[in-house]
Protein backbone atom coordinates (compact mmCIF):
# COMPACT_ATOMS: atom_id res chain seq x y z
CA UNK A 1 0.00 0.00 0.00
CA UNK A 2 1.21 3.44 -0.80
CA UNK A 3 2.14 6.11 1.82
CA UNK A 4 0.25 9.33 2.28
CA UNK A 5 1.82 12.76 2.06
CA UNK A 6 0.80 15.41 3.43
CA UNK A 7 0.00 18.45 1.61
CA UNK A 8 4.02 20.20 2.37
CA UNK A 9 5.63 16.77 0.69
CA UNK A 10 6.63 18.47 -2.45
CA UNK A 11 8.05 21.67 -0.08
CA UNK A 12 9.98 19.08 1.69
CA UNK A 13 11.01 17.71 -1.29
CA UNK A 14 12.41 21.43 -2.72
CA UNK A 15 13.99 22.30 0.94
CA UNK A 16 16.22 18.91 0.02
CA UNK A 17 14.91 16.68 3.14
CA UNK A 18 15.60 13.23 3.43
CA UNK A 19 12.55 11.27 3.73
CA UNK A 20 11.25 8.52 5.70
CA UNK A 21 8.16 6.03 5.64
CA UNK A 22 6.64 6.90 9.08
CA UNK A 23 2.81 5.54 10.54
CA UNK A 24 1.54 5.01 6.45
CA UNK A 25 2.87 8.90 5.17
CA UNK A 26 6.37 10.13 3.65
CA UNK A 27 7.86 12.23 6.15
CA UNK A 28 11.16 14.22 6.61
CA UNK A 29 13.53 12.28 8.65
CA UNK A 30 15.57 15.63 8.58
CA UNK A 31 17.30 18.42 6.44
CA UNK A 32 20.41 19.67 7.28
CA UNK A 33 20.75 17.09 10.44
CA UNK A 34 19.52 15.66 13.50
CA UNK A 35 21.74 17.81 15.60
CA UNK A 36 22.16 21.01 14.29
CA UNK A 37 17.90 20.97 14.05
CA UNK A 38 17.82 19.64 17.36
CA UNK A 39 20.04 22.25 18.95
CA UNK A 40 18.17 25.12 16.48
CA UNK A 41 14.80 24.37 18.86
CA UNK A 42 16.52 24.68 22.07
CA UNK A 43 18.30 27.74 21.53
CA UNK A 44 16.39 29.64 18.83
CA UNK A 45 12.95 28.09 16.66
CA UNK A 46 12.67 24.99 15.01
CA UNK A 47 9.31 24.05 12.64
CA UNK A 48 7.79 20.62 12.27
CA UNK A 49 4.90 19.28 9.13
CA UNK A 50 3.38 16.45 12.18
CA UNK A 51 0.45 17.13 9.58
CA UNK A 52 0.48 13.19 9.74
CA UNK A 53 -1.31 13.57 13.16
CA UNK A 54 -4.95 12.49 13.11
CA UNK A 55 -7.96 14.84 14.58
CA UNK A 56 -11.66 13.90 15.76
CA UNK A 57 -14.51 16.24 16.12
CA UNK A 58 -16.86 14.80 18.60
CA UNK A 59 -20.27 17.18 19.48
CA UNK A 60 -23.29 17.18 21.12
CA UNK A 61 -25.01 17.08 24.16
CA UNK A 62 -23.23 14.10 25.54
CA UNK A 63 -19.96 14.87 23.42
CA UNK A 64 -17.91 16.13 26.81
CA UNK A 65 -19.50 12.07 28.45
CA UNK A 66 -18.28 9.87 25.24
CA UNK A 67 -14.59 11.65 25.64
CA UNK A 68 -14.35 11.49 29.56
CA UNK A 69 -15.58 7.62 29.45
CA UNK A 70 -13.09 6.90 26.56
CA UNK A 71 -10.26 8.80 28.14
CA UNK A 72 -8.37 8.37 31.71
CA UNK A 73 -8.05 12.47 32.61
CA UNK A 74 -10.34 14.27 34.11
CA UNK A 75 -12.52 16.23 30.95
CA UNK A 76 -14.59 18.00 33.65
CA UNK A 77 -11.88 20.06 34.68
CA UNK A 78 -11.64 21.33 31.48
CA UNK A 79 -12.35 24.79 30.55
CA UNK A 80 -13.34 26.45 26.96
CA UNK A 81 -10.11 26.55 24.77
CA UNK A 82 -8.12 24.32 27.01
CA UNK A 83 -6.44 20.81 25.74
CA UNK A 84 -5.40 18.09 28.01
CA UNK A 85 -2.80 14.84 27.58
CA UNK A 86 -4.79 12.17 27.96
CA UNK A 87 -4.59 8.58 27.26
CA UNK A 88 -7.15 6.02 25.85
CA UNK A 89 -7.22 3.09 27.96
CA UNK A 90 -8.24 -0.47 26.50
CA UNK A 91 -9.96 -3.68 28.60
CA UNK A 92 -6.95 -5.32 28.75
CA UNK A 93 -4.93 -3.07 31.39
CA UNK A 94 -2.91 -1.27 28.15
CA UNK A 95 -3.42 2.20 26.56
CA UNK A 96 -4.29 2.25 22.80
CA UNK A 97 -3.01 5.45 22.40
CA UNK A 98 -1.83 8.96 23.71
CA UNK A 99 -3.67 12.05 22.92
CA UNK A 100 -4.58 15.64 23.43
CA UNK A 101 -8.07 16.60 24.24
CA UNK A 102 -9.07 20.06 23.06
CA UNK A 103 -12.11 21.83 24.80
CA UNK A 104 -14.07 24.26 22.65
CA UNK A 105 -17.23 24.23 24.69
CA UNK A 106 -19.26 21.78 26.51
CA UNK A 107 -20.70 20.03 23.57
CA UNK A 108 -17.59 19.88 21.11
CA UNK A 109 -13.95 18.66 21.18
CA UNK A 110 -11.13 17.65 19.15
CA UNK A 111 -9.01 14.75 19.78
CA UNK A 112 -5.77 14.65 18.35
CA UNK A 113 -4.10 11.22 18.26
CA UNK A 114 -1.07 9.22 16.37
CA UNK A 115 -1.01 8.97 13.23
CA UNK A 116 -0.45 5.36 13.36
CA UNK A 117 -3.02 4.83 15.55
CA UNK A 118 -5.91 6.93 13.55
CA UNK A 119 -8.34 4.01 12.27
CA UNK A 120 -7.71 1.92 15.46
CA UNK A 121 -8.83 4.42 17.52
CA UNK A 122 -11.74 6.10 15.67
CA UNK A 123 -12.70 2.39 15.61
CA UNK A 124 -12.72 2.27 19.30
CA UNK A 125 -14.40 5.16 20.32
CA UNK A 126 -17.11 5.00 17.58
CA UNK A 127 -17.46 1.13 19.00
CA UNK A 128 -17.73 2.92 22.96
CA UNK A 129 -20.45 5.65 21.84
CA UNK A 130 -22.43 3.08 19.67
CA UNK A 131 -22.35 0.50 22.96
CA UNK A 132 -23.15 3.63 25.85
CA UNK A 133 -25.24 5.26 23.45
CA UNK A 134 -24.16 8.78 23.91
CA UNK A 135 -26.05 11.42 22.37
CA UNK A 136 -23.07 13.15 20.32
CA UNK A 137 -21.67 13.09 16.45
CA UNK A 138 -17.87 11.52 15.53
CA UNK A 139 -16.47 13.42 12.36
CA UNK A 140 -12.76 12.58 11.44
CA UNK A 141 -10.92 15.43 9.79
CA UNK A 142 -7.71 14.12 9.54
CA UNK A 143 -7.05 14.03 5.66
CA UNK A 144 -8.57 17.83 5.61
CA UNK A 145 -6.48 19.51 8.50
CA UNK A 146 -2.58 19.74 8.65
CA UNK A 147 -0.40 20.29 11.44
CA UNK A 148 3.08 22.74 12.12
CA UNK A 149 4.61 22.74 15.21
CA UNK A 150 6.91 26.03 15.49
CA UNK A 151 9.04 25.04 18.88
CA UNK A 152 11.51 26.63 20.36
CA UNK A 153 12.29 29.56 22.79
CA UNK A 154 11.75 32.28 20.03
CA UNK A 155 8.62 30.48 18.67
CA UNK A 156 6.12 33.40 20.27
CA UNK A 157 8.17 36.34 18.60
CA UNK A 158 8.05 34.62 15.88
CA UNK A 159 4.61 33.81 15.58
CA UNK A 160 3.53 36.92 17.58
CA UNK A 161 4.85 38.54 14.10
CA UNK A 162 2.65 36.73 11.70
CA UNK A 163 -0.45 36.55 14.27
CA UNK A 164 -3.68 38.36 14.80
CA UNK A 165 -4.04 37.09 17.95
CA UNK A 166 -1.79 38.05 21.12
CA UNK A 167 -0.42 34.53 21.42
CA UNK A 168 1.40 35.79 24.85
CA UNK A 169 -2.21 35.44 26.49
CA UNK A 170 -2.68 32.00 25.94
CA UNK A 171 -1.41 29.92 28.47
CA UNK A 172 0.19 26.70 28.37
CA UNK A 173 -2.24 24.28 26.84
CA UNK A 174 -5.07 26.46 26.05
CA UNK A 175 -5.69 27.51 22.34
CA UNK A 176 -7.18 30.27 20.55
CA UNK A 177 -8.19 30.76 16.64
CA UNK A 178 -7.02 33.72 14.40
CA UNK A 179 -5.25 34.96 11.38
CA UNK A 180 -1.15 33.39 10.68
CA UNK A 181 -0.66 36.07 8.06
CA UNK A 182 -3.22 36.44 5.38
CA UNK A 183 -4.74 32.80 5.97
CA UNK A 184 -7.74 33.03 8.83
CA UNK A 185 -9.12 30.22 11.17
CA UNK A 186 -5.91 28.71 12.18
CA UNK A 187 -6.11 27.03 15.90
CA UNK A 188 -2.91 28.54 17.55
CA UNK A 189 -2.22 26.09 20.42
CA UNK A 190 0.48 26.58 23.10
CA UNK A 191 1.35 22.97 23.02
CA UNK A 192 4.40 20.89 22.05
CA UNK A 193 6.47 17.42 21.85
CA UNK A 194 9.77 19.37 22.86
CA UNK A 195 10.15 20.88 26.00
CA UNK A 196 11.68 23.90 24.47
CA UNK A 197 8.61 25.86 24.59
CA UNK A 198 6.03 27.23 21.67
CA UNK A 199 2.75 26.76 19.53
CA UNK A 200 1.45 23.97 17.32
CA UNK A 201 -0.85 25.61 14.46
CA UNK A 202 -4.24 23.53 13.14
CA UNK A 203 -4.24 24.97 9.45
CA UNK A 204 -6.62 23.83 6.31
CA UNK A 205 -4.52 21.57 4.07
CA UNK A 206 -5.41 24.46 1.17
CA UNK A 207 -3.47 26.96 2.98
CA UNK A 208 -1.31 25.25 4.48
CA UNK A 209 2.00 25.56 2.39
CA UNK A 210 1.26 29.47 2.48
CA UNK A 211 1.88 29.39 6.47
CA UNK A 212 4.36 27.25 5.99
CA UNK A 213 6.18 29.52 3.42
CA UNK A 214 5.61 32.64 5.35
CA UNK A 215 6.89 30.93 9.12
CA UNK A 216 10.28 29.93 7.09
CA UNK A 217 10.98 33.60 5.48
CA UNK A 218 9.79 35.83 8.51
CA UNK A 219 11.70 33.44 11.32
CA UNK A 220 14.58 34.00 9.12
CA UNK A 221 15.53 36.71 11.68
CA UNK A 222 15.02 34.35 13.86
CA UNK A 223 17.27 31.97 12.85
CA UNK A 224 14.60 29.18 12.30
CA UNK A 225 15.53 25.91 10.75
CA UNK A 226 12.63 23.14 9.48
CA UNK A 227 12.56 20.20 11.07
CA UNK A 228 12.40 16.48 10.43
CA UNK A 229 11.42 13.15 12.98
CA UNK A 230 14.76 12.51 14.13
CA UNK A 231 15.09 15.53 15.76
CA UNK A 232 11.33 15.26 17.11
CA UNK A 233 12.53 12.29 18.94
CA UNK A 234 15.80 12.95 20.28
CA UNK A 235 13.66 16.30 21.70
CA UNK A 236 10.77 14.60 23.24
CA UNK A 237 13.83 11.71 24.97
CA UNK A 238 15.63 14.92 26.70
CA UNK A 239 12.32 15.56 27.96
CA UNK A 240 11.06 12.00 29.33
CA UNK A 241 8.20 12.01 26.76
CA UNK A 242 6.64 9.00 25.82
CA UNK A 243 6.27 7.57 22.68
CA UNK A 244 3.58 5.85 21.31
CA UNK A 245 4.46 1.60 20.43
CA UNK A 246 7.84 2.64 22.40
CA UNK A 247 7.22 3.11 25.99
CA UNK A 248 3.75 2.87 26.10
CA UNK A 249 1.59 0.46 23.75
CA UNK A 250 -1.79 -2.05 24.05
CA UNK A 251 0.00 -3.69 27.04
CA UNK A 252 1.16 -1.45 29.45
CA UNK A 253 -0.78 0.17 31.98
CA UNK A 254 -0.36 4.66 32.15
CA UNK A 255 0.18 3.95 36.07
CA UNK A 256 3.34 1.75 34.96
CA UNK A 257 4.52 4.21 32.64
CA UNK A 258 4.26 6.87 35.40
CA UNK A 259 1.32 8.80 33.75
CA UNK A 260 -0.79 8.65 36.93
CA UNK A 261 -0.84 12.23 36.57
CA UNK A 262 -2.93 12.07 33.88
CA UNK A 263 -4.81 8.91 35.04
CA UNK A 264 -7.93 10.43 37.81
CA UNK A 265 -10.71 8.27 38.91
CA UNK A 266 -13.05 11.07 40.01
CA UNK A 267 -14.95 10.38 36.64
CA UNK A 268 -15.87 6.82 35.61
CA UNK A 269 -13.66 5.64 32.55
CA UNK A 270 -13.00 2.38 30.54
CA UNK A 271 -11.52 0.12 32.83
CA UNK A 272 -10.53 2.62 35.67
CA UNK A 273 -11.07 -0.07 38.76
CA UNK A 274 -8.25 -2.04 36.92
CA UNK A 275 -5.42 1.22 37.57
CA UNK A 276 -6.69 2.08 39.94
CA UNK A 277 -6.23 -1.49 41.88
CA UNK A 278 -2.58 -1.52 40.07
CA UNK A 279 -1.91 1.96 41.42
CA UNK A 280 -2.90 0.71 45.21
CA UNK A 281 -0.53 -2.53 44.97
CA UNK A 282 1.94 -0.88 42.87
CA UNK A 283 3.22 -2.00 39.86
CA UNK A 284 6.06 -4.70 39.65
CA UNK A 285 7.35 -2.23 36.71
CA UNK A 286 7.84 1.36 36.21
CA UNK A 287 9.14 3.18 32.84
CA UNK A 288 13.00 4.56 34.53
CA UNK A 289 14.78 7.37 32.93
CA UNK A 290 18.36 6.66 33.06
CA UNK A 291 22.14 8.21 32.39
CA UNK A 292 24.79 5.69 30.73
CA UNK A 293 27.82 6.70 32.88
CA UNK A 294 30.02 5.47 29.95
CA UNK A 295 30.34 5.60 26.09
CA UNK A 296 27.37 3.57 24.82
CA UNK A 297 24.05 4.33 22.88
CA UNK A 298 20.85 2.45 24.35
CA UNK A 299 18.98 1.21 21.94
CA UNK A 300 14.90 0.22 22.40
CA UNK A 301 15.10 -4.04 22.74
CA UNK A 302 18.64 -3.56 25.07
CA UNK A 303 18.19 -5.53 27.98
CA UNK A 304 18.58 -3.91 31.58
CA UNK A 305 20.55 -5.77 34.20
CA UNK A 306 21.63 -5.94 37.46
CA UNK A 307 25.17 -6.62 39.13
CA UNK A 308 24.52 -10.25 39.28
CA UNK A 309 24.02 -10.47 35.60
CA UNK A 310 20.04 -10.80 35.77
CA UNK A 311 17.88 -9.25 33.09
CA UNK A 312 15.43 -6.45 35.01
CA UNK A 313 14.10 -4.82 32.26
CA UNK A 314 14.20 -3.84 28.79
CA UNK A 315 14.94 -0.15 27.30
CA UNK A 316 12.26 1.26 25.49
CA UNK A 317 13.80 4.30 24.25
CA UNK A 318 17.70 5.49 23.58
CA UNK A 319 19.78 8.34 22.12
CA UNK A 320 22.85 10.07 22.24
CA UNK A 321 21.38 13.21 23.95
CA UNK A 322 22.58 16.37 21.96
CA UNK A 323 22.35 18.65 24.33
CA UNK A 324 24.32 16.10 27.35
CA UNK A 325 26.92 14.50 25.18
CA UNK A 326 25.63 11.21 26.51
CA UNK A 327 23.35 7.95 26.53
CA UNK A 328 19.95 8.42 27.64
CA UNK A 329 16.92 6.22 27.35
CA UNK A 330 13.47 4.78 29.11
CA UNK A 331 13.28 1.17 30.01
CA UNK A 332 10.68 -1.32 31.83
CA UNK A 333 12.32 -1.62 35.30
CA UNK A 334 11.79 -4.03 38.54
CA UNK A 335 10.39 -1.58 40.55
CA UNK A 336 13.03 -2.78 43.30
CA UNK A 337 15.75 -1.76 41.12
CA UNK A 338 14.00 2.24 40.28
CA UNK A 339 15.30 4.41 43.21
CA UNK A 340 17.02 7.51 42.13
CA UNK A 341 20.64 7.06 41.57
CA UNK A 342 21.18 3.38 41.39
CA UNK A 343 23.52 1.78 38.76
CA UNK A 344 21.89 -0.49 36.33
CA UNK A 345 23.65 -2.00 33.86
CA UNK A 346 23.22 -1.87 29.66
CA UNK A 347 23.84 -4.95 27.52
CA UNK A 348 25.53 -3.28 24.41
CA UNK A 349 27.50 -5.84 22.13
CA UNK A 350 28.03 -8.43 25.23
CA UNK A 351 29.28 -5.60 27.23
CA UNK A 352 27.65 -4.59 30.32
CA UNK A 353 27.90 -0.36 30.52
CA UNK A 354 27.06 1.25 33.49
CA UNK A 355 24.22 3.67 33.72
CA UNK A 356 22.39 5.51 36.40
CA UNK A 357 18.53 6.20 37.42
CA UNK A 358 17.72 9.72 37.23
CA UNK A 359 14.89 12.06 37.56
CA UNK A 360 12.82 13.42 34.75
CA UNK A 361 13.66 15.48 32.08
CA UNK A 362 17.12 14.98 31.27
CA UNK A 363 17.81 18.28 30.78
Amino acid sequence: MKNKQTALYKTHIELGAKMTAFAGFEMPLQYEGLVAEHQAVRNQVGMFDVSHMGEFVIRGAQAKDLVQWVTSNDVFALQDKQAQYSCLPNLQGGIIDDLIVYKWDETEYYLVVNASNIEKDWDWIKTQKEEKNFDCTMENISDQLGLIAVQGPKAIQLIQSVSSVDVEKIPFYYFDTGKIGSVDDVIISNTGYTGAGGFELYVWNKDLEKVWNLLLQEGEKYDIKPCGLGARDSLRLEMGFCLYGNDINDHTSPIEAKLGWITKFNHPFVNATYHKQLKEDKPSKKLTAFIMKERGIPRKGYSIIDNDGEQIGEVTSGIQSPVLNKGIGLAYVQTEHTKLGKELFVAIRNKRIPAEVVKLPFI
